[in-house]
């Protein structure tokens, strides 16, 4: 009888051991995953923080300037009036936030009024039709040529010119390829035109 109540005394604290070192492991793979799940939702707060931050506090760049110019002109070019809106949208608002510092006293006037007119070519260009998009973006192209002579071109830019737009009075837009595509035409005669003059860096 002494022999059976050692045994099942032994089998006691053998099973409640096991269930104590069971325990033991899933505290620990619970702490471990829990961990990861905490990591990951602190990661998504902060990269979302910083998306915040960059919206509230982003300063446009000379670069983005002259991307959304271009994307506009390919908008054009492929007869695409939603893209060009597109991008004229963020054309303007940009132009209304950049600030070019290191431009001198004497030019700093003239650069804001030329800002000033292309962020009101580009609102033009983000709620018209497309007649409307073309003549605005004509006109833009040497406000844009006027603001790059001041500050400085970040690639090498083209002017271009088609004779035959508006009736034989002509048109111009700068390209970042030499190769001519028309803008002018909402997506017609995109071979008219020639290079009239080559922005380097600078």
């Amino acid at each position: 009888m002494k022999t059976q109540k050692s045994i099942l005394s032994l089998a006691l604290i053998a099973g409640l051991s096991i269930s104590l070192i069971a325990c033991g492991e899933k505290k620990q793979d619970d702490h471990a995953a829990g961990s990861e799940e905490h990591d990951h939702e602190a990661m998504s707060e902060t990269m979302e923080n910083m998306d915040q931050k960059m919206t509230m506090t982003g300063i446009a760049s000379k670069t983005e300037l002259i991307n959304e110019y271009l994307e506009i002109k390919k908008a054009l070019s492929a007869n695409n009036k939603e893209d060009a809106a597109k991008a004229a949208t963020k054309l303007a608002e940009n132009a209304k936030t950049i600030s070019f510092d290191k431009v001198s006293a004497d030019n700093k006037t003239t650069v804001n009024e030329i800002l000033e007119v292309i962020q009101e070519h580009s609102e033009h260009i983000a709620k018209s039709e497309m007649d409307h998009q073309i003549e605005h973006f004509q006109a833009m192209g040497k406000d844009f040529e006027d603001l790059l002579a001041i500050v400085g071109s970040d690639r090498k830019l083209y002017e271009q010119y088609c004779p035959m737009y508006n009736n034989n009075e002509g048109g111009m837009w700068l390209s970042d390829s030499e190769e001519i595509v028309n803008p002018l035409f909402a997506g017609k005669m995109q071979t008219c035109g020639s290079v009239k003059k080559v922005i380097e860096v600078g």
